[in-house]
């Protein structure tokens, strides 16, 4: 992978608050003999904060 750009946006309709993750990448793959992968797989993991001062 060359170059990976990540931009995240946070918005809220009503009491649903949503997150919108764009991801963009950029791959190359050459070979003179044989097979060449360029992959475009990601990982993304979303995690909740907990809220409050007792939360844990």
């Amino acid at each position: 992978m060359i170059k990976s750009r990540i931009s995240t946006h946070r918005f809220r309709v009503g009491k649903n608050s949503y997150v919108v993750i764009n991801i963009h990448q950029t791959t190359a793959a050459r070979t003179e003999i044989g097979n060449a992968l360029a992959s475009n797989a990601v990982n993304v993991q979303i995690m909740k904060q907990a809220k409050g001062r007792r939360a844990k």
